[in-house]
């Protein structure tokens, strides 16, 4: 064996530590009946699937899993327009581009905690910028409580969500833009293809597979998001914010029902891994042919 291979052991340990061990005892403790009193003195009676199919039961548990899903689907898909205009943006030559770029960067780069407290106060309905600038212009006369109402509450944590996400994709789009040959864009020119046709014909298919990566990814951090959305709603109002991690978190801390509280966890672990198994088929046809 290579000595070099002792280098990797501070990672490997690192690594089964933080994620390997956590995961399997998360979805271990699903199939016992943990409480406080387990937690503290142990001895968990195993249970089974028991409940798995208590929460499958129950209605709170399938409306957190679809506010998960709309949220994080509405979450990427904003991400990566947002993202891709602003990889398209940058990706040409005008001055202070690099100033620019920072600026945006700067959403990615703050705290989440930051950010989540940043919207709360703009989306606030007694001080908030945006009623500020609604009222300024006249479209709005009274006070709205954009987080009181449970329509506009999920649409706010969506536009805080993507806004921290988009830069982040602008990242990987840029280079994707970048690696494009503009012999490509010369030819097409030639041809009479218009912007929109160089765009949808020659952009958007060598893109694709950045693209789809960027998807992925964005869908997995923001499936399992949970500070933004408790930093600014807690769940609410009337639980139109509830997703499956404020549910879990809901189920381990206030019901102080771990077993079931795993259940929840171990679909955040699910669901995203359902998502990968056609990216990667899509990804093996595609080096295939």
């Amino acid at each position: 064996m290579s000595k070099d291979i002792w280098f990797l052991l501070p990672a490997v340990v690192f690594v089964l530590a933080t994620v390997a061990y956590p995961l399997v005892y998360n979805v271990g403790q699903s199939f016992f009946d943990v409480g406080i009193k387990e937690i503290v003195q142990g001895g968990a009676d195993f249970v089974g699937f028991d409940n798995y199919s208590d929460q499958f039961a129950r209605d709170a548990f399938w409306r957190a899993t679809g506010i998960s899903v709309l949220y994080t689907s509405a979450s990427v898909i904003l991400t990566l327009l947002v993202g891709l205009g602003l990889a398209l943006l940058f990706n040409a030559d005008f001055p202070g581009r690099n100033l620019l770029r920072a600026f945006v960067l700067a959403a990615w780069i703050l705290p989440t905690v930051v950010s989540a407290n940043l919207w709360r106060f703009i989306l606030d309905g007694t001080y908030g910028l945006f009623n500020a600038i609604l009222q300024s212009v006249g479209l709005i006369d009274d006070d709205v409580f954009w987080l009181g109402d449970p329509f506009t509450a999920l649409i706010g944590v969506t536009a805080a969500t993507s806004w921290s996400f988009a830069p982040f994709a602008m990242i990987l789009l840029l280079a994707g833009l970048q690696s494009i040959s503009p012999t490509l864009y010369e030819a097409a020119l030639i041809d009479g293809a218009s912007a929109w046709q160089q765009f949808w014909r020659v952009t958007l298919p060598i893109l694709r597979p950045v693209v789809l990566t960027t998807a992925l990814i964005c869908f997995i951090y923001t499936f399992k998001t949970f500070d933004t959305v408790f930093l600014m709603t807690g769940g609410g109002p009337g639980g139109a914010t509830t997703i499956l991690p404020i549910y879990a978190y809901d189920q381990a801390f206030t019901f102080y029902d771990f077993g079931k509280a795993a259940v929840a966890t171990t679909v955040l672990l699910i669901i995203p891994i359902m998502l990968s198994i056609p990216y990667f088929r899509s990804l093996r046809k595609e080096d295939r042919s």
